[in-house]
């Protein structure tokens, strides 16, 4: 079921309504609600993988009871070795098998050697990539005695299965979201308020934002080889622009969906394009990824602490893997090491923490200096993108190549320009507002409270209205397909 589909704008009232008034507001029911609810919304795309999700989370639950009276170092490491190995088996054979088949098979191939090998017809679960990185911290955090393992079997499937952010995250620790599902649930109208203006930004950026970026982004990926390099250059900015929305408009929508069932989830975007550097970049996009990584590969691989040489490794480690993360594909390795190349001299200058707090905090406008390092990180992080984007490093190589020759100069001319046009500006509107409220949660926290009732209420129909108006026809948000 999609966030921008009419099937959720009925679903999720429904759910509400009943939530509040059906469950007589009692902890137990309203969690064996949630988990019901949630198996509905992921079955609504194939019925046939909530087996994994059952598999997963009864794998997952036994290991924590387990864990809780196995004293044994080894035993427990068993244990451990048993949920990393399930959760990462039905990921790797339902994401990585043919990735890894095709390339035996052409290294092979290279050495003149054929082997006869089939690939297989393998559907990727929505999701799988989100929830099994949940439910492996809870069982990495009891194995470390972080916490203590739930006996509630309900909360726990809740915890893995919780519709808001179960095919796209945030990717929730379970030190934070599980103890919520313990705690009495009452309703809150400000926050309740709070959380249909972050749905409603969420919807903005994933409707108007992302869905128009991705039609001009989609038409110059797809035909790169009949443009210039100047209109590669637009066609990489409006993935740029589509991938944020897209992605940050998830979030939005799962975040504010939480808070009206009383769920607090941790921030996965803090306005990353406003960053000054990489580091800086990395510490406020896909947060909740990337602080997964650092937590549970970074510092036990020994983060920075292990010699220089070592730590190098562990970046190199870190960002490839996280590439990888995303989809079996060269691309998104390549992806990854560019990533951690422009991060290391970052790190080997002891500057990769110089940027902690917001840009041109307390001010209206940057300095000289901060527009400077904001846009050489918003061209590394294009140039990035480029290869995240790309059917193969082939398709990737050649679009460099041209960008980085004399056509980047001449006049973009694509289907469409007039359109196109129309679109940056409603991307620049939608960054003039996360400028002015980059200190804040998200872009509408406190936008718009300040101002007289009716200013305000134009504004909100101003962006629904924008959302009818611009809305493309019905399209899947990009995670999905990670």
């Amino acid at each position: 079921m999609l966030f921008n589909s009419i099937d959720f704008a009925i679903f999720l009232p429904l759910v509400f309504l009943i939530y509040w008034f059906g469950t007589n507001r009692n902890t137990k029911a309203q969690n064996v609600f949630i988990v019901i609810v949630s198996y509905i919304f992921y079955g609504w795309w194939d019925w046939r993988f909530l087996s994994l999700i059952l598999f997963s989370t009864l794998v997952d639950y036994w290991v924590g009871r387990r864990l809780k009276y196995q004293q044994d170092t080894t035993r427990r490491k068993l244990l451990l070795l048993t949920s990393i190995s399930v959760n990462l088996g039905l990921l790797g054979f339902f994401k990585y098998y043919n990735f890894f088949l095709d390339n035996f098979v052409e290294a092979f191939s290279f050495f003149g050697k054929d082997i006869p090998a089939n690939s297989l017809n393998i559907i990727l679960p929505v999701g799988i990539s989100f929830y099994t990185f949940q439910t492996l911290s809870y069982s990495i955090d009891v194995f470390r005695k972080k916490m203590d393992p739930t006996k509630d079997f309900f909360a726990f499937a809740a915890f893995v299965s919780f519709f808001p952010q179960l095919v796209a995250g945030p990717i929730e620790r379970a030190t934070n979201l599980l103890p919520q599902f313990f705690k009495q649930r009452t309703f809150d109208y400000t926050d309740a308020v709070n959380g249909l203006r972050q749905i409603l930004w969420g919807l903005f950026m994933k409707v108007v934002i992302a869905d128009n970026c991705a039609v001009f982004a989609n038409l110059i990926f797809n035909h790169s080889q009949q443009y210039s390099g100047s209109t590669l250059v637009i066609g990489a900015l409006f993935f740029t622009f589509q991938i944020y929305g897209d992605f940050s408009g998830y979030s939005n929508i799962a975040i504010g969906t939480a808070r009206l069932f009383g769920f607090r989830l941790m921030q996965n975007f803090a306005f990353p394009y406003f960053s000054r550097d990489i580091a800086e970049f990395w510490r406020r996009w896909h947060i909740s990824l990337s602080t997964w990584f650092r937590d549970y590969l970074y510092i036990p691989l020994g983060g920075s602490r292990a010699g220089t040489w070592m730590s190098i490794r562990n970046i190199f480690v870190i960002f490839i893997v996280s590439g990888f993360w995303h989809g079996a594909n060269w691309t998104f390795i390549i992806w990854g090491a560019l990533n951690a190349a422009f991060f290391l001299p970052l790190f080997l200058l002891n500057k990769n923490r110089t940027h902690l707090g917001t840009i041109a905090k307390g001010r209206k406008v940057p300095t000289s200096g901060e527009i400077f390092s904001m846009t050489i990180t918003f061209g590394a992080t294009v140039l990035a993108w480029i290869f995240f984007r790309a059917e193969n490093v082939g398709h990737a190589i050649s679009m460099l190549g041209k960008i980085f020759s004399a056509s980047f100069i001449s006049i973009p001319n694509f289907p469409g320009i007039s359109r196109a046009g129309l679109v940056l500006i409603l991307v620049v509107f939608a960054l003039a507002i996360e400028w002015t409220e980059r200190e804040r949660f998200f872009a509408l926290e406190k936008m718009g409270l300040p101002w007289p009732k009716g200013i305000r209420w134009s504004f909100y129909v101003l962006l629904v209205v924008s959302i009818f108006m611009f809305g493309v026809k019905e399209q899947e948000f990009i995670y999905f397909q990670f």
